[in-house]
Parts: structure tokens; sequence; C-alpha cells
């Protein structure tokens, strides 16, 4: 319990204090006393969140009963039911070592816990070894299991509505423990039931080899690190050691989507094939998981995996073999003039971006891959002239703000691998101020700062493992959101597409891919918005796409698949 103390205690069975209300309930002989500081975290507006949490998970399957909550001079206090050691602490006073059918049954029932937990409307955000505790040593709950510490707990749905909660991307924003966490906490995406789940699957793992493959980062970047090898990590991989049940539970908990409801019956059905037959000699309590069995057989008949057999197979996202590749992203316009080149070599640059001009055209997005450039010529920006450089730097500052003196504003850039950069500006546009950031991590916090002062970002590039970022006033957005991520984020671009949102901006460096989508202050006659994948430039689909009135609005080479 991260942020307060708690102590065993002793009392008689009517030595409650008076609750809230000024009420006494008769406390057990031995319970656990949690002081937390009023200037302590979560303690800021009051009493600590963690109350509010435990008013509805109190007592549920698998969570501690509260007797007591109340202030006692500078000290908020919680009295709760004394629980036994941590699996953590199981696990590291027996050798570091846990047994197959040990590993199963915590498997088992901490699946039913959670299940109890997210049918109220709360995820744990924190499940890893030290938070699941067994029962007091000597007692009848000695092999039941226990999940604590729900001061990170989130509601995922509106228990009153029913509604899901908004689904969001805060790249700033880490909940949760390192080592365990799900690679979508990583990211900063709002928590739902596969992070519970995914978190379960690494504490398994982890309890069963006694190592993690990401162990042993340290550093300001260990958080990026840890999160990079996860996705790097195939399931076959991470369980190579493992009992075939462990690797299915990796494989189907990190495939989970933000809002699907996982199959908790048909996850413990998995382990049926380790734990002995009879419950009651089972070194871990399973009745919770017994009952949910038993409820679901009831509703549905018999369940196991293969029942989806039927069902179209779901794309794979982890399979620890990454790539890179062209991000292409085409909106519908009228009828107009679009012009691409592509394996362009800088001495060839002044060429066709001259023809162009000539022919009325202006740079309107520019990319790179293996060192040589990719341009997108056409009509439609409304620019009145263009300047570009091809400078060593990334990005060479006293050349923009010589052209920001003369009313030109960043419009497209990119970078090579080589370190160099591409940067053209135009007049004619329609922004009144300009900023950019260049470092050696995606600046989401920079740009969130950004974002408060009236500034939208518009353009994006990468150098290697480097970001530069454009952001601008009078951008024409009313809100912007970033989708940042190990692979493309897909289902993160269909929820935001769903809300209005299109892509502006794209960016990818060989480990990550990025996107800026926005609302436009004013709203397209069509709104259509595609977006394609491919090894080699999309020459072909362009054509195709221009044939539908879609054309090229943004384009980028990097991270991709994973």
């Amino acid at each position: 319990m991260d942020d307060g103390d708690s102590v065993a205690r002793s009392a008689d069975k009517d030595d409650a204090p008076p609750g809230d209300d000024g009420s006494s309930t008769p406390l057990p002989e031995t319970v656990a006393i949690k002081f937390e500081h009023r200037t302590s975290k979560g303690c800021n507006y009051g009493a600590p969140y963690e109350w509010e949490v435990y008013n509805t998970l109190s007592g549920i399957h698998g969570v501690p009963r509260v007797h007591y909550k109340g202030k006692q001079s500078e000290y908020y206090i919680m009295i709760m039911d004394m629980l036994g050691p941590s699996l953590w602490d199981v696990w590291n006073n027996n050798s570091h070592s846990m047994s197959v059918e040990m590993v199963a049954c915590i498997a088992i029932e901490a699946i039913s816990i959670l299940e109890k937990m997210h049918s109220k409307g709360y995820v744990h955000g924190d499940v890893k070894p030290e938070n699941f505790l067994l029962g007091p040593p000597g007692t009848l709950q000695e092999k039941k299991l226990f999940l604590v510490d729900l001061g990170l707990a989130t509601k995922w749905k509106d228990t009153g509505t029913g509604e899901l909660v908004e689904y969001d991307q805060r790249p700033d924003v880490f909940r949760g423990t390192v080592r365990y966490a799900s690679v979508h906490a990583h990211l900063g995406r709002t928590g739902s039931r596969r992070d519970d789940l995914e978190s379960l699957a690494y504490t398994l793992v982890f309890l069963l080899r006694g190592r993690l493959p990401w162990q042993g980062y340290q550093g300001e970047n260990k958080g990026f690190l840890v999160c990079k090898k996860k996705m790097a990590t195939s399931p076959e991989s991470l369980c190579c050691f493992c009992p075939q049940p462990f690797r299915q539970f990796v494989e189907y908990v990190v495939n989970l989507k933000f809002d699907e409801e996982p199959n908790y019956a048909k996850c413990i059905s998995l382990f049926d094939g380790i734990v002995g037959p009879n419950p009651d000699i089972r070194p871990i309590n399973t009745d919770g998981a017994q009952k949910l069995i038993y409820q679901v057989g009831q509703k549905r008949g018999r369940f196991m995996m293969e029942e989806d057999d039927d069902d179209q197979p779901k794309k794979k996202i982890r399979m620890g073999m990454p790539a890179t590749q062209w991000v292409s992203v085409y909106n519908a316009r009228r009828p107009m003039k679009q012009r691409y080149h592509y394996n362009v070599a800088d001495g060839r640059l002044a060429q066709h971006i001259s023809k162009g001009n000539e022919d009325g055209l202006f740079i309107s997005s520019v990319a790179s891959c293996s060192n040589l450039w990719a341009l997108i010529m056409d009509a439609g920006t409304g620019f009145t002239s263009q300047v570009y450089e091809l400078s060593p730097y990334f990005l060479h500052k006293e050349w923009i703000m010589e052209q920001w003196e003369k009313n030109f504003y960043i419009t497209a850039l990119a970078g090579a691998n080589n370190g160099s950069s591409l940067v053209v500006m135009s007049r004619g546009t329609q922004y009144a101020q300009q900023s950019y950031k260049v470092g050696d991590s995606f600046p989401f916090k920079w740009i969130n700062k950004k974002w408060k002062e009236g500034f939208y970002v518009t353009a994006m590039a990468t150098a290697g493992s480097r970001w530069a970022v454009v952001v601008s006033r009078n951008a024409g957005f009313v809100d912007q959101v970033v989708e940042l991520d190990f692979l493309y984020p897909s289902e993160g671009v269909h929820r935001r597409w769903d809300n209005g949102y299109r892509i502006t901006a794209t960016a990818a460096t060989w480990d990550q891919t990025a996107l800026i989508l926005s609302i436009p202050r004013r709203k397209p006659a069509d709104e259509t918005q595609e977006t394609l994948r491919t090894s080699a430039f999309p020459s072909q689909h362009v054509k195709e796409k221009w044939a539908k009135n879609l054309y090229l609005a943004s384009i980028c080479y990097g991270r991709t698949v994973s």
C-alpha cells in the first residue's frame, strides 16, 4: 500500500470506533489499519480517493472488507480485514519459484476476482504479485486470494447508465507499475478491462519463470524501453518455458479491444487441465472461479476455447516482428491536380519543385525513406508563394527564423536517417504565429502546454529517432488529439474518426508512429478519409484514389506493425 502505512492490531470484538454516522460495529480480533496523512497523494481534496472505491467494492469476492473509515487529527484512517502474505512474499520465500499448479490456481481465482470487480464498473489499474494477498496463515482463509490497494482503480463504465467511459490517450500520463503494466497503460490510454488482464498475464509469467524479458532497464527512459520490449515480445517468446495455456491466455488478452468484454469463463477454462480435479486440495481456493463457471454454464451451456472457431479469426497485433512501411492518408477533395515524386535524391529536388511551381503546384507534404525524399505537390494548397531548404541540420533554426520574418510559415517538413532535413515554408496560410520543438522523444507534454496557449500541431517529422513538431496559432481546428504507438494505432484512429476527428499530421521513427487528429473549425462537405500502409511507395494506390477524388493529404515512413 504505497501512500500510507498499514499495521496489525488486536481488538476486542466490541472495540470498534464510531463510524462516519456515529454507529459502531464489532471488529474481528485482528485487523489492518491504514493511516494516510492529509497531505499525502490522493488526499488533496479530502478523504483518500481509495475510500470511494472501497464504498463500492468492500467485501465483494476477493476484496477485503472495510470496517471503519474516519479522520483522527492529521490522519485519515481505514480499518480493514487483516490478511496474510502477498504472492510476492510467497514467491520470494520459496527460492523465487512457484509450482505450475499453484500459478494456474492463482490464474483461475484472479480472473474470477477481476470479473467481479469489473462487473461493479471498476478496473484495478495496478495488478501485480504485491497486490494479491492470501488470507491470514492458520485460518480458514489462508488459501483464499484477495486483491488489495485500490488507489489506482478507475471506472471503465458509468454504473448508473452502463455507458463506457470515453476513450482517450495522454502519452504523458502513466498509472501502474512499469514491470506489469499493459502496453496501453504505458501509452497513456484510458484504462479498461483488457489492461487488468494483460497485467495479470505478466504477473503469472513472472511467478512461473521468475523473470520477465524487460526487467533490468534503468534511467529516465525506462518506461519507453520496457514498453518497446513488451511490444517486441511475442506470446510464444514470452511463454516459451510455460505450459501452453499461459501462452493462449497472453495471446487472448493482448488482442482485446478497448471496449471488448473479456470472456472470463473461457480464460478460466484454459487452466482446467493443469489444476487437480479436486478443488478441496488445490493450493489456492478457487470457489469464486467455480461459481463463475457454473453461472456462465447455466446461461450459455458448455464453453471451451474453441467456441469462437466459427468467428472471423482475430488479427494478431503483437507478433514480435517489427516492420516499417509507408503510411499514407487520403482526403476527399474536389477534383484538382496533384503530383508525386519519390526516391528523389538531394540533387534532383530543385528540378522537380521548379517544374511543379511552373505548373501552378505547391508542395503540400514531404517525407523521407532511406535518405531519399518523397514530394507531394498539388493545386489545392491556397499558398501564394513557397520557399524550401535542404539542410544538414534537424532543424536549421536560423533559416526558419529568417523566413518567419518574411511572413513564411512551416507547412511541411521531413527528416532523413542521416540527420538532414527538408523544410518547406509558405505564404498565404491562415497561421498567425508558429513554434516548434526538436527532441529525442515525442514531446507530448510540450504539445499539451501549447494546446492550452491556443496552438495546434500543424506539421511533424522525424530524423532517425529524433522528433520535430510544429505548432501554429489560427490553425483552423477546434480540438486535437494524439495517437502514439509502437505500431499503427488502427483501433484508436477508428475511435477518433467516429468522434469527428481526422488525421492532419503523421510522423514515424523506427520505433513509433504518431498521428495527430483534429476537428476542423469548418466541416468539409465530404469528410471521407482513408489510410493505407504499404511496403513500397503507394504510387499505384494514389492513382486509384485520384479516380475517386481522394487526394494524398499526409505521408510518412516508419514503424507500423509488430
